[in-house]
């Protein structure tokens, strides 16, 4: 089969790779597009070291079932494996399990025209549902998560709350359409001007520069930190409300100091939210297919072949989309 494959940092090969081997419980995908993720970029820059090269990247994707029962049929799959019986499985979440893997950083992953999964990850979706929605079902449900985590610490509705999302990547861009869906009042701070020109657009939201227009201090009962770097993290705090939510999703740098004082003193309620549950991933195949996230103009579809330069065009900054996603045909 033929493969993008990351081959040492800013380094990616498109080249002839083995059939996935299939384990009991495995099932066998015909990848149809899939879509390049802010983690891809970390591994991608050498940052990551659970994702070591040569290594298969890709966990945002559908496929066609190929083989047994189910042949032909189109799906999508959790790409966090998960074990089924340690508690957090058996409470339904299952993105914490404490013994689960991952497609794309401990097995090989969707960037290719074939790619092996365990049955039981398996996410079912509607047959006529296009392909760009299908392959963004992983970070809507990253999203949808994160909101829903927000909406059960805020002390009034959500429809009510002024929300400051920083970073218009996928994960940042989702969150507004959705918070946009539900009536909120949206900010977006991008340093990149051909995003913020993109969800200022597709998601009809203020979209600035947080470093020629920093955001007011104390100004939104909601702020999602779609970054994750050791500089947002402090933005994100000082612009949330006495009383507010903070909401910390990215993943850009690992630990780094925030005000504890401020968030003890004004009872600010800081949330993290890592990935999506099974249950969330099914919701998210449901609201993409609705429409809930609009039309997802704003994704860029490429030839897998092409991959190569389309991280090398998300790593300069080149790409207004906040979402490239690569078609096997």
């Amino acid at each position: 089969m033929k493969a993008l494959v990351y081959t040492a940092p800013r380094e990616l090969m498109f080249r002839e790779e083995p059939d996935p081997s299939l384990a009991d419980g495995d099932a066998l995908l015909r990848i149809e597009a899939v879509g390049i993720c802010g983690s891809d970029m970390h591994a991608y820059h050498g940052h990551d070291p659970r994702r070591n090269p040569p290594l298969i990247l890709g966990h945002e994707f559908v496929g066609e079932l190929v083989g047994g029962s189910r042949a032909g049929e189109r799906v999508t799959a959790n790409p966090l494996i998960h074990c089924g019986y340690c508690d957090f499985c058996v409470q339904g979440r299952n993105n914490l399990c404490r013994n689960r893997s991952m497609v794309g950083m401990t097995r090989p992953g969707a960037f290719a025209e074939l790619m092996s999964i365990p049955e039981r990850c398996l996410i079912a979706i509607p047959q006529d549902m296009s392909a760009r929605a299908a392959a963004l079902t992983e970070p809507a449900a990253t999203a949808l998560h994160g909101v829903m985590l927000a909406q059960r610490a805020l002390f009034r509705p959500l429809a009510e709350a002024r929300v400051l999302v920083i970073g218009g990547g996928a994960i940042g861009l989702l969150a507004a359409l959705l918070l946009r869906s539900q009536g909120c009042r949206v900010s977006l701070a991008e340093t990149n001007g051909l995003r913020r020109a993109s969800a200022q657009k597709h998601a009809g939201c203020l979209a600035f520069d947080p470093r020629e227009c920093p955001p007011a201090a104390g100004g939104f009962e909601l702020v999602i930190d779609a970054v994750g770097g050791a500089l947002t993290r402090p933005l994100a705090l000082a612009a949330v409300q006495a009383g507010g939510v903070m909401l910390h999703v990215g993943l850009q740098d690992w630990a780094s100091e925030i005000d504890m004082r401020r968030l003890t003193l004004e009872e600010i309620t800081l949330v993290g939210a890592y990935t999506y549950t099974t249950a969330d991933m099914r919701a998210a195949v449901d609201a993409l297919y609705r429409g809930v996230f609009g039309d997802l103009a704003w994704i860029d579809e490429r030839p897998l072949e092409d991959g190569a330069e389309a991280f090398s065009d998300l790593d300069q900054g080149r790409s207004a989309a906040a979402k490239i996603v690569l078609r096997t045909h």
